[in-house]
């Protein structure tokens, strides 16, 4: 079961603010990367590579945690357990492109490589605290 973003803080994901995801390494134990982060009114949505250990996990083992800072107010936040529900390429660059505009300010992401597949990861929120 779903559980919704209270619309109090639903402006984090309108700002420049920087998420934490967990994921799960094969042994169990968690990995922690940064990363953009965007909210579609359902799914939490992040961006990242084919291949990378982050997409590694979260292929194999859906089960995610997500921290997000307010960046003018490091004691409120949100942390959001949830599950991937879907895994898509579809209009992952665009998206890519997009969260570039958001957090960088540039029209095109830069970092992108010359083989690089871009990948969209809708989260379903499961359990959601909002704190400050």
């Amino acid at each position: 079961m779903s559980e919704h973003i209270p619309d109090s803080f639903k402006d984090l994901f309108e700002k420049r603010a920087f998420a934490h995801l967990a994921t799960l390494m094969p042994d169990g134990s968690p990995q922690v990367t940064p990363v953009w982060v965007d909210y579609d009114g359902e799914y939490v949505l992040v961006n990242s590579a084919k291949g990378r250990v982050k997409d590694r996990n979260m292929e194999a083992r859906p089960q995610v945690a997500i921290e997000i800072s307010d960046p003018d107010n490091p004691y409120r936040y949100l942390e959001i357990r949830g599950r991937v529900v879907e895994i898509t390429e579809e209009g992952a660059d665009a998206h890519i492109d997009r969260l570039a505009q958001k957090y960088l300010g540039v029209e095109k992401y830069p970092y992108r490589g010359p083989d690089e597949v871009r990948r969209i990861y809708r989260i379903a929120p499961e359990k959601v605290v909002a704190q400050g």
